[in-house]
């Protein structure tokens, strides 16, 4: 592993190194320096609604493989706990269920549903017992609208990380949108998720791949605005039919805005259009494969098939594509960094800057 870093003009900066896409120890470095200091969304917290409602989960599964579970208490607060029992390190609950209490079938510890240790079997005469480490460890869960996230150890607040998601685009409203589970599926994509993020980023491809998808986009005035921990891509359109309708006062008010395309760091993706939300999961199997998740939020059925957000399916196959053939690029043994298209390319060496200073170069910085 070679040290590296990104110039902050990005009329000066260099690429990401190769490396970074195809080595497996780069990948262990995310892993730890990335991704479990990160906030991740919680598929499915919408469901867990009524006291004693226990939702196992596996956080960023094939990455960090961390156990959770959602609980909700009979305090009305519904909880991220650790699913590892504090004895012997079993998972707890083992299914979707609903219960007064959690408790390990191992050797019978049970805790409350706040993750409070309440009873241990056998365990007379055991000095400073219980104690705080004996609890589950508590996790912060934050919702907005349908959608819900956790993190181990999150660099920085989710009103910090989504505070810009929020003043853009909270005139919609989301605890209107449902999920279609008929139109969310999961995608296998045989490169680095790095990879994957890159592409989604940058402006550059739009004309060159997504034929369509520039029927619909103009691509003239489309541009990118970055922000402390994320990155909006405006998606302007000429058909007044296939645009928002904002409300007055609206920073974006006068604009034709078919898209609001937010990227959180380091793997979220949150994409509106006038028919809901399409967030986009990007999440690491290895250091070349990548599961991409597409959850549909609907709220206007009506406007589903037209403007940016038809076709999705279509586009995710184009992007697929081409993002797998760059994997195979960067393996090259002549090939290293490219440059950056100042106009095109501002969300893609933005995150590169953050993963650059999140990983410390690699070097323990």
């Amino acid at each position: 592993m070679q040290p590296f870093t990104i110039h902050p003009e990005i009329h000066r900066a260099q690429t990401l190194p190769s490396e970074v896409y195809s080595s497996p120890a780069w990948y262990q470095v995310q892993k730890e320096r990335v991704f479990a200091r990160s906030w991740q969304m919680v598929r499915g917290a919408e469901r867990v609604k009524a006291p004693g409602h226990l939702l196992p989960f596996t956080l960023l599964e094939g990455c960090l493989d961390e156990p959770l579970v959602l609980a909700a208490g009979e305090d009305g607060e519904t909880r991220c706990l650790s699913n590892v029992c504090t004895h012997r390190g079993t998972v707890v609950c083992e299914g979707e269920t609903h219960a007064r209490h959690l408790r390990c079938r191992y050797h019978g510890r049970r805790f409350a549903l706040d993750g409070t240790m309440t009873h241990m079997p056998e365990f007379d005469g055991v000095e400073n017992f219980p104690s705080p480490a004996d609890n589950l460890p508590t996790l912060p869960l934050r919702h907005w609208g349908p959608l819900a996230f956790t993190g181990i150890e999150p660099a920085c607040g989710f009103d910090e990380w989504i505070g810009p998601v929020r003043e853009r685009c909270g005139f919609l409203p989301l605890d209107e949108f449902h999920f279609d589970a008929s139109t969310s599926r999961d995608y296998l994509i045989r490169a680095n998720w790095a990879l994957y993020v890159d592409n989604y980023l940058e402006e550059f491809h739009l004309p060159f791949i997504h034929a369509s998808l520039s029927d619909t986009l103009d691509y003239a005035t489309y541009r990118t605005e970055t922000f402390d921990w994320c990155n909006l891509q405006l998606g302007t359109t000429k058909n007044r039919d296939e645009a928002f309708t904002l409300p007055a006062g609206h920073p974006d008010e006068g604009t034709l805005v078919a898209a609001y395309y937010w990227w959180l760091f380091p793997n979220v993706m949150l994409n509106f259009y006038p028919w809901g939300l399409s967030v986009n999961l990007v999440q690491p199997l290895g250091h070349d494969r990548t599961r991409v998740s597409f959850l549909s939020y609907v709220w206007d059925e009506s406007r589903r098939e037209s403007g940016a957000g038809a076709g999705l399916h279509r586009v995710e196959m184009e992007d697929e594509e081409v993002v797998e053939a760059v994997q195979k690029g960067v393996r090259s043994r002549l090939y290293n960094r490219g440059r950056y298209s100042p106009r095109r390319e501002v969300g893609t060496h933005h995150f590169h800057t953050l993963l650059a200073r999140e990983t410390g170069d690699g070097m323990g910085g």
